[in-house]
Order: structure tokens, then C-alpha cells, then sequence
């Protein structure tokens, strides 16, 4: 008889717990949206932050709660984007993919000013005067662009600059931030002519240190047909709403650098 006392106690309070341990788990639970674990499903888990995400669950979230748009993720295919639209009930809004490219030619025919023997890294090297190109607006060709890229997109040249593989750019905006010089913009794949320069010099300072920098000569706007290019301040600047990449700027451009890619 007295051994039963303490099992009917204990089996008593472990009733009650496990009631009340019911009720907490329902009236606590965190209810998770299905949509949120299917559209994390479809992600690519690649977890790059390209979108502004954090990761794949972040961008998920972010989708999900209308922040971010659909094709903010650059990894997910065509066919992704459009599962992840219909698990949403919405209209897949399509943009026109972009490439990276860089507004520098100069590299190594652009001599140094001094001698750099600190980080090998060009937003090291932007501290110290600006870094060592005799050209303040060119490529200090240290490669920080190529290690940030998280696709493997961009590769150092022999010449000094990098070089971007417009099938493997995702138009990921990462060596956009990345350059202390602002070398790198984003221009619609359909577009394949830029302008390989940055400098604001004045004609003849750039041609004291680059010999394939803009000199402004004006003779890229007198030929465009369709009034797409002008030179601001020193430099030319193409308007690619106006844009055919037609290739008359490249023909007259004494310095060639007017590229396409």
C-alpha cells in the first residue's frame, strides 16, 4: 500500500504535464507559411546573397512578403522563377539579363607611378594615393573583382585586367561594389558595345598616360545614327535606350576604346 502513493503521485503529475505541454505546443506553435518551404525548396541553396538576401531561406522570406521580386535571384533558372511565380499565384515579370563589364583598357599599358608593396588587393592599394596606375581612373588590377565573384565569372587577363565571361555572369552586382574604382557597370546582354574608359581627364592628360583612354574627341557622337552616344565630361557615355550596337562609334574611334564584347 505504501509504494502505491508515490506511483499514483507520480503518475498523476506526469499527466498533467504532458497536458499541459499539449496545450503549450499548440498554443505556441509558429505557424510556417507552406509557400515558404516550397519556394526554399526550388532555390539552388547556393546561399550567394546576390538577390540582397540572407541566403536562399532570407530571399525565400523576402519573396514571399513582396520585398524582393522574383528574378532578384540570379542563380535560379527560367523554369525555377516560373515555379516559384505559380506557387505565389503571380505573374512572372521578366527583365532583360545584364552582363558586367569593365570600363578600363589601359592594364599594362598603363605604367605605374610608384612602387606598390602592400596588400595585393585593389581596395588595399586605393588607399594609398589613390594606388599606383599613372592613370587615377584605370584598373589597379589586383583582382578583387575575381575573388568576390561568387560564379567564378571573371578571370585576370595577360594584359592585367579582368575579363568577365558573360555566360557565367549573373549580373550579380558584386564587382560593381567591389571596384574602388567603379570600373564595372551592368549593360544588357543585347547591347554589346561600351566603352572601355572611366577617365574625365582632359584629352591630352590622357593621352600622357593611357594610350587607349577617351580623349573626348566628339567624332563617336557625329557618327551615331541614332544619337545614342554623347561625351560628358571628357568621357563617352552610350545611352543604351537608344542603343543598336550598330558599331559605327568603334570604326572612327582613333583610340579604340570603343570595344565591343
Amino acid at each position: 500500500m505504501e509504494i502505491l502513493i508515490p506511483i499514483l503521485t507520480l503518475g498523476v503529475l506526469g499527466l498533467l504535464f504532458g497536458v499541459g505541454l499539449a496545450l503549450a505546443s499548440k498554443k505556441l506553435a509558429v505557424h510556417v507559411d507552406a509557400r515558404l518551404e516550397k519556394i526554399h525548396g526550388l532555390l539552388p541553396g547556393s546561399n550567394c546573397g546576390a538577390c540582397g538576401g540572407a541566403g536562399c531561406f532570407g530571399f525565400a522570406e523576402s519573396v514571399l512578403s513582396g520585398k524582393l521580386k522574383i528574378d532578384a535571384c540570379r542563380v535560379s533558372s527560367d523554369e525555377t522563377k516560373k515555379q516559384i511565380a505559380e506557387a505565389l499565384g503571380r505573374k512572372l515579370q521578366k527583365i532583360e539579363k545584364a552582363v558586367a563589364v569593365l570600363h578600363c583598357a589601359g592594364g599594362t599599358k598603363v605604367k605605374d607611378r610608384f612602387l606598390y608593396s602592400g596588400i595585393e588587393d585593389c581596395v588595399a592599394a586605393n588607399l594609398v594615393l589613390g594606388g599606383q596606375k599613372e592613370c587615377v581612373w584605370g584598373c589597379l588590377g589586383f583582382g578583387s573583382c575575381v575573388r568576390v565573384c561568387p560564379f567564378d565569372a571573371i578571370k585576370m587577363s595577360d594584359t592585367g585586367l579582368p575579363v568577365v565571361d558573360k555566360d557565367k555572369c549573373k549580373a550579380c552586382n558584386k564587382c560593381v561594389l567591389i571596384c574602388p574604382k567603379k570600373l564595372f557597370t551592368l549593360v544588357p546582354v543585347t547591347h554589346d558595345v561600351y566603352v572601355a574608359c572611366s577617365s574625365h581627364d582632359l584629352g591630352k592628360d590622357t593621352r600622357l598616360v593611357c594610350p587607349v583612354g577617351c580623349i573626348a574627341c566628339r567624332k563617336c557622337e557625329q557618327v551615331c545614327p541614332v544619337d545614342a552616344i554623347h561625351v560628358i565630361d571628357n568621357l563617352a557615355i552610350i545611352d543604351y535606350n537608344k542603343c543598336t550596337s550598330c558599331g559605327k562609334c568603334i570604326e572612327v574611334c582613333p583610340v579604340k576604346c570603343i570595344i565591343r564584347r
